[in-house]
């Protein structure tokens, strides 16, 4: 995993979190699951689907600049 997020762009994971991870943008979808998930209403399955796959592109942007800053091995 660390070698595919060192040899992937930032830029790609940006556009990644702007399109997949902010649709639809009003509310952003993303923003509307997390709300479900702390008011503990994230009940159906499609919900914890659309979480994941609205939420990974920010998890991937996250690993991404936190992995670059650490030394390489």
């Amino acid at each position: 995993m660390r070698k595919w997020l060192a040899e992937s762009s930032l830029m790609m994971i940006v556009l990644l979190c702007l399109t997949l991870g902010l649709t639809p943008f009003a509310p952003p979808h993303v923003w509307a699951k997390l709300n479900m998930l702390f008011r503990g209403e994230l009940i159906r399955p499609i919900d914890w689907a659309d979480l994941f796959f609205h939420g990974a592109p920010w998890v991937l942007l996250l690993l991404k600049l936190t992995l670059g800053r650490q030394r390489p091995e």
